[in-house]
């Protein structure tokens, strides 16, 4: 498939200033639009002024809701290149919720190949301070004009991009994270392994009275017990125990982070004992309490590493390494940070060059 580009007569004026950027303020002058129909497929690929979608208001997302969204980032280099970072892995996590969320499956080299050219067309929108990047945002919706409980036979797959700074305001400090008791995110047999709108909007209340309580995320619990730690609202998340570090195993109810899968092969490839296991709250706070629970921190594309410094759980506060960014936790941001930017070299591969 050829993709097609149609540039701006009428370019935006970028942020003067790349300090205080924010996150998803700003878009870029572009998107990339690929179209599906039950009889022609995927088609149509195009790079096209950014502008606002129009949709008939029986459009089948609108009302049921059949979305699934990605998240990565391009990176500018001092040497003026511009990287992406596993690229290959968000493409096969759009398949992984499009199979959930039925779907249809995309070209994931294709799809690859589509980001790259939307990238460097957009490529000056990407900044060069440190700790600043251009977000990426590829979403597939459901576009049939029809109110009725089925897949839509029609999809729209859009790129759209944002000049970003750090998505905590914190930085790379610890975050205060309230554990959710009364709320419940994902059961295994749900769509909690997907990145799908849903996940995102049934996180909204809890995230809300967290935020009114001076937390800056929610960490879940599992739907059924209530009792085993699985996912803060946008990290995966670490704990620091003994010489152990443990994260929650993928059970269907949590998302496969691809910066929670390369902190593992990271930590791993520093001989580091890493342990995917089920870990019950309780557990957590008898660890803390025999000063064994060292560090703890979040994972993700938007964050990267999030060292967490305070947790909530019923009233029970517990402060972690004296609220300070651990020293696992800044040895993996600077080793992840470091290889997206193309500071530290890249031993496994894991960037590509627009």
């Amino acid at each position: 498939m050829e993709i097609t580009i149609q540039r701006t007569s009428t370019p935006k004026a970028k942020p003067e200033s790349q300090d205080g950027l924010g996150f998803g303020k700003n878009f870029t002058d572009h998107m990339f639009i690929m179209d599906y129909s039950t009889d022609k497929g995927w088609h149509d690929a195009r790079i096209v002024p950014y502008a606002p979608l129009e949709l008939d208001p029986a459009t089948m997302v609108l009302h049921y809701g059949q979305a699934i969204f990605e998240g990565l980032k391009a990176y500018r280099t001092k040497s003026n290149d511009i990287l992406l970072f596993r690229p290959e892995h968000n493409m096969a996590r759009v398949n992984l919720s499009n199979e959930r969320l039925c779907i249809p499956l995309i070209d994931e080299d294709f799809c690859v190949k589509a980001l790259k050219a939307f990238v460097d067309v957009e490529r000056d929108w990407v900044p060069s301070a440190e700790g600043t990047s251009l977000y990426l945002r590829p979403f597939i919706i459901a576009t049939d004009p029809f109110l009725g409980v089925r897949p839509s036979d029609t999809y729209k797959f859009i790129i759209i991009a944002s000049p970003s700074g750090q998505y905590y305001p914190e930085g790379v400090s610890p975050v205060k994270i309230w554990v959710e008791n009364n709320y419940v995110r994902a059961v295994k047999g749900g769509v909690g392994y997907s990145k799908t709108s849903a996940n995102y909007s049934s996180s909204l209340k809890a995230q809300q009275e967290a935020h009114d309580a001076n937390y800056t995320q929610v960490l879940w619990l599992d739907g059924v017990e209530r009792k085993y730690i699985e996912e803060v609202g946008t990290m995966n998340v670490f704990f620091v125990i003994g010489d152990e570090v443990i994260t929650p195993e993928l059970q269907g109810s949590i998302l496969p982070g691809i910066t929670r899968k390369s902190v593992i092969e990271l930590l791993r490839s520093q001989g580091k004992k890493v342990t995917e296991r089920r870990l019950s709250v309780q557990e957590l706070y008898d660890a803390h309490a025999a000063g064994k629970l060292t560090e703890a921190f979040g994972t993700g594309t938007a964050a990267v590493i999030s060292p967490i410094g305070e947790l909530n759980w019923s009233g029970n506060k517990i402060t972690i390494n004296n609220f300070e960014t651990g020293a696992i936790s800044q040895d993996m941001y600077n080793q992840i940070t470091g290889i997206q930017s193309g500071v530290v070299e890249d031993k496994f591969g894991w960037t590509q060059k627009v």
